[in-house]
């Protein structure tokens, strides 16, 4: 026995920190979040981006930036029946609707994308500890596709209050090379698979 949580029940727990973020905190929290990400992305280009589902750190705000920069964003369409993740250019927010799992997607809109072609990918993340290790909701949507797709830079999104001492991990877990929360960018102790990308990451002060 370790004495850590089970995944379950530390998802609960993230759950529950979570839950006690109010709208502006959640709003102001990602703000501060997506500056940080922003300012690491230069020669990240296309780069996959999770579309924001309620009381996670909003990404639309920053997608709406990059695609007026004419960054090349590609987005995850999640594919229920074979536990995949189908991807799809995005050209215009108003192109998002709400579908699986409360996640917009852009149904009736897809411009197919080419996974090899992708730079780095950033995931939502809803606990974590500072090696990288990374829960998300338990589905493994996004552990499959990495193991898939090594190339490519990780880097996970969570609020300050989703962080754990440590999270229990098997061998199907992928880690994150870096995670950001309102307090700045945490370098985690993962492999980088892009030795280019690395040097672009700058610790917040």
């Amino acid at each position: 026995m370790t004495g850590l949580l089970s995944k379950n029940a530390l998802r609960e727990a993230a759950r529950q920190k979570r839950s006690l973020l109010s709208p502006a905190e959640i709003e102001g929290k990602s703000t501060r979040i997506c500056t940080a990400l922003a300012g690491i992305l230069d020669g990240m280009d296309p780069i996959m981006v999770y579309v924001s589902k309620p009381r996670e750190v909003d990404t639309r705000r920053l997608i709406g930036q990059l695609i007026v920069s004419r960054k090349k964003i590609v987005v995850p369409v999640i594919e229920k029946e074979t536990r995949t993740l189908r991807l799809s250019y995005l050209d215009r927010i108003s192109d998002l609707v709400e579908s699986t799992f409360q996640v917009p997607e852009p149904i009736g809109h897809e411009l197919p994308a080419d996974s090899r072609d992708i730079k780095g990918v950033i995931v939502p993340v809803l606990a974590f500890d500072r090696n990288g290790t990374r829960l998300g909701y338990g589905a493994g949507y996004y552990d499959r596709f990495l193991s898939a797709h090594p190339h490519m830079a990780k880097i996970g999104l969570a609020f300050a209050c989703q962080e754990f001492d440590e999270i229990p991990a098997d061998g199907n877990d992928i880690g994150m090379d870096i995670i950001i929360t309102e307090n700045g960018i945490i370098r985690c102790d993962c492999r980088y698979e892009d030795i280019n990308y690395r040097p672009q990451l700058n610790t917040l002060k």
